[in-house]
C-alpha cells in the first residue's frame, strides 16, 4: 500500500503484537487449557489472550472507539462514530488441533460502514489488508480477484455447518447442489476470514456459508470489495449481515452461484 493511514497502521501494530503470544501458544498447543463453550465452539486461553492484547493496543491510540468482539461482546462509546470489529482467532478449531491455518481478523467501521480491514495469518506471515477506495494488499503486494467466468472452472470454499445448527440439513443440501455441479471438490479450510481473503487474492473464486457472525467476515468484506470482488446474501442481495449467509465471489460467478444454491 503506497500510503498507510493512521487507522491501518494502528491495526497492523495491534495484530503483530497480539500474534506473538498466539504463535507461542500454537507451538505449545498440548499445554493449553481449553474451555468448552459449546459442542462445536471451542475457545482456548490463547483466544482470550489475543483479544485482550488487541483491545489494549487499540485503546492506546483510539480510546474513544466502540468495540464489538467475539469473546467480550460490545463495548459502546456514546460519542464515537467508529467501531472496531474483532475476531481474535478465526479458525479456532484448526488452532486447537495444531493445524496452521487460522487468523486474527480486525475491521473498522465508520457510521456502520466498514472502511478498513486486516486479516493476519501469523503462521504463514501473511497480512491481508484494505482501506476503502485504496485497494487490497497482502504483504504490500496489490491483490485482485480471479477472472474465471465459468463456475465449472472455479475453486469454491465453504465452511460449517455446526453440528447443532437449526439449518444443518439445509446447509448440507446446498453443499450437495453445488458439489454435484463442480468438477473440483469444494474446499473446507476452516477459517471464514481466510477463505474470503483467499478469494480476494485470486487463490479461490468463491465462498459460501450460512450462520456466520459479523466478526467472522467484517474485515474480509472490505478486502474483497477493494480487490474487485462481490459480496451478497444467498438471494443475491446485500442483506448478508442480517441474514447471516454470505456469497463472496470474484463477481463473475455470483449470479450462477445464487441460481445454483436456490435451484
Amino acid at each position: 500500500m503506497k500510503t498507510i493511514s493512521a487507522n491501518i497502521n494502528v491495526m497492523i501494530m495491534a495484530c503483530e503484537k497480539a500474534s506473538k503470544s498466539l504463535i507461542r501458544d500454537f507451538g505449545e498447543i498440548e499445554k493449553l487449557q481449553v474451555s468448552i463453550k459449546g459442542p462445536s465452539d471451542f475457545v482456548s486461553s490463547a483466544d482470550k489472550k489475543v483479544e485482550k492484547t488487541l483491545i489494549s493496543e487499540l485503546k492506546k491510540s483510539r480510546s474513544n472507539y466502540s468495540i464489538l468482539s467475539e469473546e467480550i461482546g460490545e463495548i459502546k462509546s456514546e460519542n464515537s462514530e467508529y467501531r472496531w470489529i474483532i475476531d481474535p482467532i478465526d479458525g479456532t478449531l484448526n488452532f486447537l488441533h495444531g493445524i496452521p491455518h487460522f487468523a486474527i481478523s480486525l475491521a473498522l467501521e465508520k457510521k456502520n460502514e466498514i472502511i478498513c480491514g486486516v486479516i493476519y495469518d501469523p503462521i504463514k506471515n501473511e497480512m491481508f489488508l484494505a482501506e476503502k477506495e485504496k485497494g487490497a494488499y497482502v504483504n504490500n503486494q496489490r491483490i485482485k480477484v480471479s477472472n474465471r467466468k465459468k463456475l465449472k472452472d472455479c475453486m469454491i470454499f465453504t465452511g460449517g455447518p455446526a453440528f447443532k445448527s437449526n439449518e444443518r440439513e439445509l446447509a448440507l443440501d446446498e453443499y450437495k447442489k453445488i458439489s454435484r455441479f463442480l468438477p473440483s471438490p469444494i474446499r473446507k479450510m476452516g477459517s471464514a476470514a481466510l477463505d474470503v481473503a483467499y478469494v480476494a487474492a485470486g487463490r479461490a473464486d468463491g465462498f459460501f456459508q450460512r450462520n456466520l457472525n459479523y466478526w467472522d467476515i467484517a474485515a474480509g468484506i472490505v478486502i474483497l470489495k477493494e480487490a474487485g470482488g462481490f459480496v451478497t446474501d444467498y438471494s443475491g442481495n446485500s442483506d448478508y449481515i442480517n441474514k447471516r449467509n454470505i456469497l463472496a465471489t470474484n463477481s463473475f460467478i455470483n449470479k450462477d452461484l445464487v441460481n445454483l444454491i436456490n435451484s
